[in-house]
């Protein structure tokens, strides 16, 4: 990390176009908040980005930035924090784009504990493409994917994380900003994989939640329903199957730290792995025998 005092200001960069009132607002000022607060300097993060509303992310954001294919910015950050361990490597994206496509690369990003931070956008809709039924919908959601009401039960992102061994994980809300800013903090010191699932509503395609027959508005809901953990004194962030518990008591609808623990990272079971860029160890091959290597593949 720079010596050099940075702000919130050092981290803008174009201005974002999201629909008033998107959650992903929140989630950007939080995140440029969090850089500062490190201490960290643009040069020194990488904010590799999916492909929906939240894959914009990137361009508002002022760092080194990758916008990668639907459901693919997991294993283009692991590449990128592999190849340089010395960056402080930030992955985002929305719950469609990362629990829809590519959910096959959130379980194996979970369990192989790569030193990034995931932070996901669940609005629980595909904002981008007007508002079909995404993984995280509730059953009965109507859209134009599902006029009569989703048949699908939503999948629990949280609950799978856990499942498959997640080193650190929580959930924030846009709705609190102060806490959300915390939570990217922790997860961003974390060494290892640490996942943020962050309620952030579509104002747009998800206006309102149904209640009782009545229209809620979707920001009122969710300050109404939702527990904060942080501020649970029955909650231990160390217990695994305690954390299952509150997902489960509380139909996931939790705020705050969830679970974490202190493991080994990926990196420290590579025999002969250094902090050196990879760009410094590919000198260890010469030409003579990247050829050699390249010889046995064709």
């Amino acid at each position: 990390m720079s010596a050099t005092p940075v702000s919130p200001k050092s981290f803008v960069s174009e201005f974002p176009t999201w629909c008033p009132g998107c959650g992903d607002f929140a989630v950007l000022r939080a995140l440029q908040n969090a850089a500062a607060r490190l201490n960290l300097q643009p040069h020194e993060i990488a904010l590799v980005s999916g492909i929906g509303c939240s894959g914009k992310i990137n361009s508002y954001f002022h760092s080194y930035g990758l916008h990668t294919l639907h459901g693919r910015s997991l294993p283009v950050a692991q590449g990128v924090k592999l190849a340089n361990p010395q960056l402080t490597v930030i992955a985002s994206g929305g719950d469609g784009d990362g629990y829809g496509i590519g959910a096959g690369h959130f379980m194996h990003a979970v369990r192989r504990n790569v030193d990034v931070t995931y932070i996901v956008m669940d609005n629980q809709v595909y904002g981008l493409t007007k508002g079909q039924t995404s993984p995280t919908s509730p059953t009965g959601f109507l859209s134009t994917t599902s006029p009569n009401g989703s048949a699908e039960a939503p999948i629990r992102p949280l609950r799978v994380a856990l499942a498959n061994g997640c080193s650190w994980l929580a959930q924030g809300f846009s709705g609190n900003p102060k806490q959300l800013g915390e939570l990217i903090v922790a997860a961003i010191q974390h060494k290892g994989f640490s996942v943020l699932n962050v309620i952030s509503p579509c104002v747009t395609w998800r206006e309102t939640i149904l209640e009782d027959g009545q229209k809620v508005p979707v920001y009122e809901w969710y300050k109404k329903h939702l527990h904060n953990l942080d501020e649970d004194p029955a909650h231990d962030p160390r217990n695994r199957v305690g954390a299952f518990q509150s997902l489960i008591d509380r139909d996931d609808l939790v705020t705050g730290l969830l679970f974490t623990e202190d493991r080994a990272s990926y990196r420290d079971y590579l025999p002969g792995y250094t902090e050196k860029p990879m760009a410094e160890m590919a000198t260890i091959l010469d030409t003579a025998s990247l050829e050699e290597l390249a010889a046995k593949f064709t």
